[in-house]
C-alpha cells in the first residue's frame, strides 16, 4: 500500500511539473495581450507576464482560468468584471475558442456585440449585464448551442429579440430585461425545452400572450416569466395553464385586458402572480384565493368589480441572487 500510495505522489507531481512547464496556446497568448494593450482595464495592473496562465514563477492572470489540453494549455475563463473597462466589446475575446465562461459584467463597455461571438462554440455562461452595449443581438448568438446561460440585461439593445436564441438547446437562464427591444416575442422560445427562467422585463415589447404561447407543449421547464413593464396586450389565454411547472407569473404594467381565466389556477405550483396595473376587468375566480401555493396575488390599478381583494403581503419579489450563480 505504501508504494502505491509513493507512486500516486510520483505521478500527481509529475504531472503538475508538465503542466507548469507547459506552454500555452499561441492564440490565446496573442488574444489577451491584445486585449491587455488596447482597454484601459485596471485588472492589467495585476496581469504581469506575457502568459495569462502563468509562466515559471508568475501567476495567472486575475480573472483567467486555464486548463491543459494535450501538450499546452488553452484559456477557458475570463472573468473580468466591476472593474470599469471603459471601451467597445473586445473582439478578440472570440479567438479564444475554448471559452466556457465569460463574464464581462458591471463595466462600461459601448457598441455592440460582435457577430464573431458565434465562433465561442464551448461557451456555457455568457455574462454582459450591466454595461452599456447597444445595437441589435446578432443572430450568431444562435450558433452557441452549448449555452445554459445568458445575461444580457441592464443596457441598451434595441431592436427585435432575434429568434435564433431559440436555437440554444442547452438554454436555461434568459435574462434580457431592462433594454430597449421592440416587436413581439419570438414564439420559437417556447422550444427552449430546458429554460427555467425568462426575463423580458422593462422593454418595449408588443403583441399578446397568444401570440406568444402557442403551443400546448411548449416551456416545459419554465418556472419563472417575467414580461412586466412593456407593450403587451389582449387577454390571459388558456395556454398559460400548460405551463405547469410555472412558480412566477410577472406582467405587471402592461396593456393587457380582459377577465382572469380561472384555469390558471390551476397551474399547481404557482406561487406569485402579478396582475397589477393593466385592464382586466370582471372578478378573480375563487381558486386563486383556495390555490395551496399561491403567496402573492397583485391586483392592483386594473378594472376589476368592486369587493375583488388582493393576496398576500404584498412584498417587492426581487430576483434571488443564486439565479445569477453558475
Amino acid at each position: 500500500m505504501a508504494m502505491v500510495s509513493s507512486l500516486t505522489r510520483i505521478c500527481c507531481f509529475l504531472l503538475l511539473l508538465s503542466i507548469a512547464r507547459s506552454k500555452t496556446v499561441k492564440r490565446d497568448v496573442k488574444a489577451l495581450n491584445e486585449i491587455k494593450a488596447s482597454l484601459g482595464w485596471r485588472v492589467v495592473y495585476a496581469w504581469v507576464g506575457d502568459d495569462p496562465c502563468g509562466d515559471g514563477d508568475l501567476p495567472p492572470w486575475s480573472g483567467v482560468t486555464c486548463s491543459q489540453q494535450g501538450d499546452y494549455r488553452v484559456v477557458t475563463e475570463l472573468e473580468v468584471y466591476a472593474v470599469s473597462i471603459v471601451g467597445p466589446f473586445p473582439t478578440a475575446v472570440t479567438n479564444l475558442l475554448d471559452l466556457t465562461r465569460l463574464d464581462l459584467h458591471n463595466n462600461k463597455l459601448t457598441g455592440p456585440i460582435p457577430p464573431q461571438i458565434g465562433r465561442l462554440k464551448h461557451l456555457k455562461s455568457l455574462n454582459l449585464r450591466w454595461n452599456k452595449l447597444q445595437d441589435t443581438l446578432p443572430p450568431e448568438l444562435g450558433e452557441l448551442k452549448k449555452l445554459t446561460h445568458l445575461y444580457l440585461s441592464f443596457n441598451n439593445f434595441k431592436g427585435e429579440i432575434p429568434v435564433e436564441l431559440a436555437n440554444l438547446p442547452e438554454l436555461r437562464y434568459l435574462y434580457l430585461h431592462e433594454n430597449r427591444f421592440t416587436g413581439k416575442i419570438p414564439p420559437e422560445l417556447g422550444n427552449l425545452k430546458n429554460l427555467r427562467h425568462l426575463d423580458l422585463g422593462n422593454n418595449h415589447l408588443t403583441g399578446t400572450l397568444r401570440d406568444f404561447i402557442r403551443n400546448g407543449d411548449g416551456f416545459p421547464s419554465l418556472r419563472n416569466l417575467y414580461l412586466n413593464n412593456n407593450l403587451l396586450g389582449g387577454g390571459l389565454p388558456d395556454q398559460l395553464a400548460n405551463l405547469t411547472n410555472l412558480e412566477i407569473l410577472y406582467l405587471s404594467y402592461n396593456k393587457m385586458t380582459g377577465p382572469v381565466s380561472p384555469k390558471l389556477a390551476l397551474i399547481p405550483r404557482l406561487t406569485y402572480l402579478y396582475l397589477d396595473h393593466n385592464s382586466f376587468i370582471g372578478r378573480i375566480p375563487d381558486g386563486f384565493y383556495k390555490h395551496p401555493f399561491l403567496k402573492e396575488l397583485y391586483i392592483e390599478g386594473n378594472q376589476f368589480k368592486p369587493g375583488v381583494k388582493p393576496k398576500g403581503t404584498h412584498k417587492m419579489l426581487e430576483a434571488s441572487d443564486s439565479e445569477f450563480l453558475f
